[in-house]
């Protein structure tokens, strides 16, 4: 091969391409990690030109590129705009690569870190081990009941009680998650037809739940604190709503968070037009300070969901339910008998153990220091774009610069190995140029800065552009 003045070109690698069947740019990939390998590229070498091994190879560009991008996802280059693609390291072998199609960058799981200090797997196993070895332990084998035990909901009281006061066990239930507590919530108050007011931007398990039980959704607005008191006001007196569902600490997704006299606003609205408030508290537990549930403002007519998952993990399937009073405690019962029967006893039992001697506080503790780290590389990261966030909280709210779209980032972001959420997930009425980026999944700080590099460099440029920056 020769350059425009006649000058042969060798080429710094060329694939050893095997017969086998299927795509020719993941055959490409894979003599590209056998290379790797076997020693004959090593890391920081450079890889050549796509267009000039595109030519040497008799293919496409498109073919070349999607090769590099497949590698890319394996973890075995890096590219730098204007300089080229570089060998990375050694290739991660068979079993830890991902599957092909799946991004190796995951910035759509919203679920929270798990740092060192956590030491979630050396606590899970310790705090079973305990509990199964305790006089008691064969006890969280057998059928439990479906409100979880008294002790559960005890300990579900006491870790409940700093944030929404002091709650009788009568009416507390312990669940095998949030969406568990949201079908059954749904179910016991609504009936197919009747409208539930949400968020614009709305909880997907909610929404799933809502076409499932085929309710109406009806959207309201939202500004940075979350739902407009007013626009729920005239929504409520044209449409006749049953109940509504919000996030008032950290709305899933665009983080807002509601002050406390907008949550007396939301109280005095739902009490005006008699509305059931479905309350998600999902990250509540996140923020060292925040204001009152609206539980703790109106606990007649809300029904309280607090989970483990955000502040935990979402292995533990606990959940705590806060009902209004113990006639509905028991409609809700009954309920969770017929859809579940009961949740996990060792979960719950070991949720129970951790509140009762600080371990679930220092876990939270743990990850709430890990969320204001990972908060700050995303700052850094991304501070020429506009998006909003909570300091504690797991994820954050991009706005998508004029040049992209949904679609466009959706499929180029995938293909470089990126796993994002575009607003289209929560969106109740339109969708906004938006995507949520959550921080939780990556599994260390260079793979979160990695991700949140490439997701600032493909927005810098326009989708025109794609090839340059792969």
């Amino acid at each position: 091969m020769k350059d425009k003045k006649g000058n042969e070109i060798v080429l710094s690698w060329m694939p050893q391409i095997k017969s086998a069947g299927g795509p020719k740019f993941r055959a490409i990939a894979e003599a590209l990690r056998a290379d790797i390998w076997a020693g004959r590229l090593k890391p920081g070498d450079r890889l050549p030109a796509q267009r000039a091994l595109a030519k040497e190879l008799g293919v496409d560009l498109t073919t070349i590129t999607r090769a590099f991008n497949e590698a890319h996802r394996m973890g075995l280059i890096d590219a730098n705009a204007g300089r080229g693609s570089f060998v990375r390291g050694q290739a991660p072998n068979q079993e830890s690569a991902a599957p092909s199609g799946v991004p190796s960058i995951d910035l759509s799981m919203n679920m929270p870190p798990q740092p060192a200090e956590a030491r979630l797997r050396e606590r899970i196993r310790d705090g079973i081990a305990g509990i199964l070895g305790s006089s008691a332990g064969l006890s969280y084998l057998y059928y439990q009941e479906s409100a979880g035990t008294e002790s559960d909901r005890m300990a579900g009281a006491r870790w409940l009680e700093p944030r929404i006061g002091a709650v009788h066990n009568d009416r507390i239930i312990v669940v095998s998650g949030a969406q568990t507590a949201l079908y059954a919530i749904t179910r016991v108050l609504l009936r197919p037809g009747d409208v539930l007011c949400v968020p614009s931007l709305t909880y997907p398990g909610l929404r799933a739940v809502a076409e499932r039980l085929r309710l109406r959704l009806m959207p309201i607005a939202m500004d940075m604190e979350g739902l407009v008191p007013d626009a729920l006001d005239e929504v409520c007196r044209n449409h006749a709503p049953k109940a509504i569902y919000c996030v008032p600490t950290i709305h899933n997704p665009t983080t807002a968070t509601m002050s406390l006299k907008r949550r007396e606003d939301i109280v005095g609205v739902a009490r005006r037009h008699g509305l059931s408030i479905i309350e998600d508290d999902a990250y509540g537990a996140l923020p060292r300070k925040v204001d009152r549930p609206l539980a703790a403002l109106a606990p007649d007519i809300t029904w309280h969901i607090a989970t483990l998952s955000k502040c935990v993990t979402p292995a533990l399937r606990t959940a705590y339910i806060v009902s209004p009073e113990l006639s509905e405690t028991l409609r809700l019962v009954a309920e969770i008998r017929a859809m579940t029967l009961m949740v996990a006893p060792l979960m719950a039992a070991l949720a129970s153990r951790w509140i009762q001697d600080g371990t679930l506080n220092d876990i939270t503790t743990a990850i709430r220091l890990e969320n204001a780290a990972r908060q700050a590389i995303a700052r850094h990261i991304l501070q020429r774009l506009t998006f909003q966030a909570h300091p504690e909280g797991h994820h954050l709210w991009l706005t998508l610069p004029d040049r992209w779209r949904q679609a466009d980032l959706g499929l180029y972001a995938r293909q470089s190995g990126l796993a994002l959420v575009p607003s289209e997930a929560f969106a109740v009425a339109s969708a906004p140029n938006a995507i949520r980026i959550a921080l939780g999944a990556a599994p260390s700080h260079a793979a979160l800065e990695r991700g949140l590099n490439l997701l600032a460099t493909v927005l810098s440029h326009g989708p025109s552009s794609l090839s340059s920056i792969v």
